[in-house]
């Protein structure tokens, strides 16, 4: 249902006064009393698990896999509701488990909430527990969800950005044998920016096989495989002279001394993936990297995804948004952050043999928002 600014106002201005001495007493929890506009409380909760089967095995540096196994979460309030999917990841101590735990955890917080505090609430679910961001970015989705729903407008609108300006985006080709990594690369065809998983013994034969199918402009994740600052910038070196044009976390994410001895001599620029997490790791990177690539599932949520954009920004870095492997829901959610962004990297969706959601579509590699309200996201919770 949509408002007008003034009813807007009028709403949301009568709370902010009710709340004032409660805010002033505890600033951290003054979202999550009792809204004094609503007898109903706060959300009704859901939580759900799916299997995302993918269309082939993903292999990185680190592990391979054939399926996501996921909690998804569903916020509900006055007749609308808002989706969230926690994509996690076993790199940063997350599992089905503990996602679903950190969810019961912030159970309380978010039936007891006023939503149109959702800064105060985003404050209380990132303090429920430590770690678990995926869990924390799955209420963030599913709350601006609702936010922007109820207002009647998509998110992008909510955060006053211009659709037409998401880039294009790059579709990932995971480690594989080469035949599979032909096959994968030919399959990716509609897309014009390909970005390829290395960091093994077996680069070189990877980049062979890209390019015995392709000339199309690549950019490489080697997922902290060179453990080397000389090897890592002959890799560097040797993918710039062979139409690679960003490399993503060449060294391991602690080796940021070696990375930026790496970055002063490169010729095409390095962007931090596994060394950034939250906008509280940006500032000791500046001098490491050109770039950050930002991830809204380890982030914690968009709310915390947008800080780390404004904080990126102003230490001149360029901006990378990345995924998981994920469905719709994941992707749509952070793709209406991409305006803001240089180099979007949300293809996950695209991974899977079944998305049992639907969301931003993808044209000639360019990021297409949906316009319906919230993250204009449609599918079976």
């Amino acid at each position: 249902m949509s408002m007008s600014r003034k009813e807007f106002i009028h709403k949301t201005g009568k709370g902010i006064i009710a709340a004032g001495a409660a805010s002033a007493a505890s600033p951290l929890l003054a979202g999550c009393q009792k809204s004094s506009r609503s007898s109903s409380g706060g959300f009704r909760m859901e939580i759900k698990s799916k299997r995302l089967d993918l269309r082939h095995a993903w292999t990185i540096a680190r592990n391979t896999s054939t399926y996501k196994e996921y909690a998804f979460v569903k916020l509900e309030k006055d007749g609308i509701y808002g989706l969230g999917e926690a994509a996690h990841n076993v790199r940063y101590g997350e599992s089905l488990e503990s996602i679903i735990a950190a969810l019961e955890k912030a159970r309380p917080i978010l039936e007891n909430c006023d939503p149109w505090k959702f800064v105060d609430v985003n404050a209380a679910v990132q303090a429920v527990c430590e770690g678990q961001t995926a869990a924390k970015a799955a209420i963030d989705i599913a709350l601006m969800d609702w936010i922007s729903k109820s207002l009647g407008i998509p998110l992008y609108q909510f955060w006053g950005l211009d659709p037409k300006k998401a880039p294009q985006t790059t579709f990932s080709i995971g480690i594989d044998t080469m035949e599979m990594v032909k096959q994968k690369v030919e399959e990716a065809a509609p897309y014009p920016l390909l970005k390829i998983k290395m960091g093994k013994d077996n680069d070189e034969e990877i980049l062979a096989a890209v390019r015995s199918v392709t000339k199309k402009t690549l950019r490489v994740d080697a997922n902290e495989g060179w453990k080397e600052k000389e090897l890592a910038l002959r890799k560097v070196e040797w993918l710039a002279a062979n139409g690679v044009d960003i490399v993503e976390q060449p060294m391991p994410s602690h080796m940021l001394e070696e990375t930026a001895w790496v970055k002063e001599r490169a010729s095409i620029p390095i962007l931090a993936d596994e060394s950034v997490k939250t906008s509280a790791d940006i500032p000791r990177l500046a001098e490491a990297f050109d770039g950050i690539n930002i991830k809204v599932d380890k982030a914690g949520g968009l709310q915390e995804s947008l800080r780390m954009i404004w904080m990126a920004r102003s230490l001149g870095l360029k901006i990378m948004l990345g995924c998981m492997v994920s469905s719709s829901l994941s992707i749509t959610a952070a793709a209406h952050l991409s305006p803001l962004t240089d180099y979007p990297d949300l293809d996950g969706n695209l991974l899977l043999a079944k998305d049992p959601f639907t969301g931003v579509t993808v044209r000639d590699g360019w990021l297409i928002l949906p316009d319906g309200a919230g993250l204009g996201v449609s599918g079976e919770f």
